[in-house]
């Protein structure tokens, strides 16, 4: 008689496990990651806009925040933002941490770092 080999059931109920805790972590993480590329994109538009290029602080930051009302930006705040010059133009950047609850009292911890930088 042929011994049959394969995923058992308790096989099965582990890999289950595993695949629904991945699936926990991506789908609150994907926000967040989502929301760091909206801000990366956010500030290479302002860094590139001509109106902003010689402007003052005060400007700057009024318009990121008309765009970051625009596009429901939550995790920083115009005050967050770190702006500079280099070679001529403009580079802004920020610098923040997202956190996520999983369950319980156990939260992923994500820094992000985005800049108008290339």
């Amino acid at each position: 008689m042929n011994r049959q080999s394969g995923l058992g059931l308790p096989g099965l109920l582990l890999v289950a496990a595993l695949v629904a805790v991945a699936a926990l972590v991506a789908f609150k993480a994907v926000p967040a990651y989502v929301e760091y590329a909206t801000i990366g994109r956010q500030f290479r538009a302002l860094a590139a806009d001509p109106g902003l290029q010689s402007g003052v602080r005060a400007d700057i930051e009024s318009a990121f925040a008309r765009r970051a009302t625009t596009e429901n930006i939550t995790s920083i705040t115009p005050r967050d933002l770190e702006i500079t010059r280099s070679g001529g133009g403009l580079v802004i950047s920020a610098n923040y941490a997202a956190r996520i609850p999983l369950a319980g009292n156990v939260s992923l911890c994500l820094d992000f770092h985005p800049s108008s930088a290339p």
